[in-house]
């Protein structure tokens, strides 16, 4: 007796649309990439080849490196470098009825309270151009004037999850290529066994797969 449900859509499936189904498709894009490393797939050789290979880019470098940190859990800007005097001056104070009027906020109902938090650490403006500075960050203070922050990005995503997706990839929803995604399709990489962007990755092999 068959342990496999008796749904029809799966009684019919071949081996090949149940590993594009399954797992959202990842089983088709892991099976396609263990057969093109292991050359089964049955490809010529110039087809065999790394698309992801390291290629020189379209203009000249100027930087050897380039070091970009996500920091999910890290302080908030608002105790860094993005000094918000108001806030302070409002601190446990209700939120005012002209910021959330006609809006929705997760987490900011009537059951959770809405009241405003401002920080506690303190701030100097710091450096020739009078970058504002927390406490926290003492040896960036001594240096702001060889630093550039941008301040003026601005979006309506603000709970984890979403700003999460949008800082990395500029939508708030699954399935958009990030910064280093684009950064490896573009230059490709030099190492296989560190995924510098697994979405990309993942494109390539799902094309492959589609053969």
């Amino acid at each position: 007796m068959s342990h496999f449900p008796t749904h029809p859509d799966l009684r019919f499936l071949t081996r090949r649309q149940f590993f594009g189904r399954c797992a959202l498709g990842l089983g088709g894009i892991a099976l396609a990439s263990m057969l093109k490393e292991r050359e089964l797939f049955g490809a010529s050789a110039p087809t065999s080849q790394n698309p992801m290979a390291p290629k020189p880019p379209q203009f000249p470098a100027k930087a050897k490196n380039i070091i970009y940190l996500f920091m999910a859990g890290g302080p908030s800007q608002l105790e860094l470098f993005d000094y918000k005097p108001r806030l302070k001056e409002l601190n446990g104070q209700p939120i005012p009825d002209s910021f959330i009027e006609g809006k929705r906020f997760a987490f900011m109902g009537t059951s959770h309270g809405t009241r405003l938090l401002g920080t506690r650490r303190e701030f100097k403006q710091r450096g020739k151009s009078g970058m504002w500075v927390s406490e926290m960050f003492p040896h960036t203070a001594s240096i702001v004037d060889d630093v550039s922050f941008v301040t003026s990005c601005a979006t309506n995503l603000f709970n984890h999850a979403p700003a999460k997706l949008f800082m990395n990839t500029g939508s708030g929803q699954f399935g958009r290529p990030s910064m280093g995604s684009w950064v490896t399709y573009g230059i490709g990489s030099e190492s296989e066994n560190l995924p510098a962007s697994s979405c990309c990755k993942a494109v390539r092999a799902a094309r492959v797969a589609a053969r």
